[in-house]
């Protein structure tokens, strides 16, 4: 990872319209935190018989600091 982390925001869906969402919901938190720089990310994703989970998870630092 890259420099100093401030902190983790986790996105995660698992019905299949939230999944189709994430991106979205991504971006509009990304532009309600303009003094947030991302340093690294985590894409997992999990399933078992009946659900299909996608997790974003970014880690951020404060560029105001």
């Amino acid at each position: 990872m890259l420099g100093t982390i401030s902190g983790a925001k986790v996105f995660s869906a698992t019905r299949a319209k939230e999944r189709e969402e994430l991106g979205e919901n991504i971006t509009r938190w990304l532009r309600a935190n303009p003094g947030l720089e991302v340093v690294d990310k985590i894409v997992t994703q999990s399933s078992d018989q009946e659900f299909h989970c996608l997790t974003i998870t970014l880690f951020y630092r404060d560029i105001a600091a």
